[in-house]
């Protein structure tokens, strides 16, 4: 069991320090892990490319999720949730959706792929830190979830 609970925040260079600073004024999570775009993510949560040597048993507690990304591999953050909710060895890890991005079409595709929530990013960021604090990350992130998927039944 991990001693301490950590995030892993999928987001490109734009927002990252807004999302650490929120995240550390609100003390939600002991390790945040950051990596810049769908194929990374993939790569991390997978232990594949760069991350071969990573134990892939040690996933976060909660995936913090853009979707806008840049489009390496042409993998965008939906298309990584995709991948997450197909995968049985994460098809139960909490997943937040945080985006600029106000079509509802995202916000319905997201949902529909299996978002655990959808948070429009503020522009201030005062307001940044009270949204992260609304959402109740901390909860999110000590939250008992129930163990992964068994892999044989994806």
């Amino acid at each position: 069991m991990k001693e301490q609970h950590s995030i892993l925040l999928v987001e490109d260079d734009d927002d990252v320090e807004l999302t650490l600073r929120a995240l550390r004024r609100n003390r939600v999570a002991g390790h945040v892990e950051v990596v810049r775009d769908g194929v990374e993510a993939l790569e991390y949560l997978f232990a594949t490319g760069t991350y071969a040597g990573r134990d892939r048993r040690d996933v976060p507690n909660l995936v913090l999720l853009d979707l806008k990304l840049p489009k390496v591999g042409g993998l965008g953050g939906l298309e990584v949730l995709e991948r997450l909710r197909a995968d049985g060895r994460t098809r139960r890890l909490p997943v937040v959706v945080l985006t600029s991005s106000n079509g509802q079409g995202d916000l319905a595709r997201s949902y529909d792929l299996g978002a655990n929530s959808y948070i429009r990013k503020p522009v201030d960021f005062t307001q940044f830190v009270e949204a992260v604090d609304q959402l109740g990350l901390y909860r999110l992130v000590s939250n008992e979830a129930p163990s992964p998927a068994d892999p044989s039944s994806s």
